[in-house]
């Protein structure tokens, strides 16, 4: 059984989230640090997010791949055979780790950064 800290899935999740979220976190960055405006604001996200969210989403699942990749190495899975040997362990952590990164997208992108566009007025 794979006993993971809470800590180590939100050291792996939290870039690839953070990348995938990008389209809609840049402008709430720009309007907060009074770099634009709320309008020209809603316009770079309906760009962002409409044109280009699924670039951004698979630039987040190419970082979870690697934060995966890295972490298995540090943990010395380095080889096809050490991999094979480990693979119930590795596809648990995979499992838990995927499901806690599409959660925390939906709650990251969906929730904090839809409410936090609508305070700033960026959107509706």
């Amino acid at each position: 059984m794979v006993k993971m800290k809470l800590k180590d899935i939100i050291k792996l999740t939290s870039p690839s989230i953070f990348l995938a979220s990008l389209c809609c976190l840049a402008p709430i960055v720009l309007v907060l640090l009074g770099i634009t405006t709320a309008s020209a604001a809603a316009v770079l996200t309906n760009v962002l997010d409409g044109q280009f969210l699924w670039l951004f989403i698979l630039l987040g699942i190419v970082t979870l791949i690697l934060s995966l990749v890295i972490y298995f190495r540090k943990k010395g899975i380095c080889t096809l055979d050490q991999a094979k040997r480990e693979k119930n362990k590795i596809l648990n952590t995979v499992l838990i780790v995927s499901i806690s990164s599409v959660i925390g997208f939906y709650l990251f992108f969906y929730v904090f950064l839809a409410e936090l566009g609508k305070v700033l007025k960026i959107w509706q």
